[in-house]
């Protein structure tokens, strides 16, 4: 029924005009907020082809960061960084790391050396905190680029989230880049996630991918609406 659900919803989505570049350097207008929400869970220490997600997602993330422009207000949000002795503890273990604001690339390169994967998927209080919190006093249109390598895992619903927000948030937009997942309604969800924001919907089976995937999502115009097409 969920997923009968879902696929009425996203079916009437509508349809914009779309654009994509690429230039040699990731260049932003002044009022372009982003904010990273990247995978520290403990799936991250997996090896795929020879080399931890971890320190592909990092490489990948260490080469992009100093091409963004100073003007762009960036931030850095994480989860799975840290355990807990309950399993209400672990799906709350998302920290703020580095707050949304210009020139930022610098620290949050520093700040990603300093952490490492340990525990769950909180990916909706995530998103809940990102909304709420950290774009608080914000204006303007407001931009989410979640990296995951797995589905929520702490019994919640970002699919069910998004389309709650999006009755009353009209600002912040989700991409979702779905790192080696295999699992249908993992990838249903956060394809959800990502589309029913205004979003766009990635997946990365490899490092090349990944790179791929970030590239697309920082090079996407500004002032050119994305085009929405459900393949469901």
């Amino acid at each position: 029924m969920k997923k009968l659900f879902l696929f009425l919803f996203l079916t009437t989505l509508p349809v914009f005009g779309y654009n994509v570049y690429s230039p040699d350097n990731y260049s932003y207008k002044n009022e372009d907020k982003v904010l990273f929400i990247l995978d520290f869970s403990n799936s991250m220490t997996e090896y795929l082809d020879g080399e931890t997600k971890l320190d592909m997602m990092l490489k990948t993330m260490y080469e992009i960061l100093p091409q963004i422009d100073n003007n762009t207000l960036i931030g850095l949000r994480v989860y799975g960084h840290k355990g807990g002795f309950t399993a209400m503890n672990a799906c709350r273990a998302s920290s703020l790391i580095v707050p949304v604001e210009r020139a930022n690339s610098n620290k949050i390169s520093t700040a990603l050396k300093n952490l490492n994967p340990r525990g769950m998927t909180p990916i909706t209080y995530s998103l809940k905190q990102s909304v709420n919190e950290d774009f608080a006093g914000i204006s303007g249109k407001k931009r989410i680029i979640l990296l995951t390598d797995g589905g929520e895992n702490c019994d919640e619903s970002p699919c069910e989230y998004v389309m709650k927000l999006i009755k009353t948030r009209k600002d912040i937009s989700i991409d979702v880049i779905a790192f080696n997942i295999n699992d249908e309604d993992d990838l249903e969800q956060l394809k959800c996630t990502a589309l029913v924001t205004s979003g766009k919907f990635y997946t990365a089976n490899t490092a090349a991918e990944l790179a791929k995937s970030l590239n697309s999502s920082l090079t996407v115009k500004k002032d050119v609406d994305a085009k929405i097409i459900s393949n469901y």
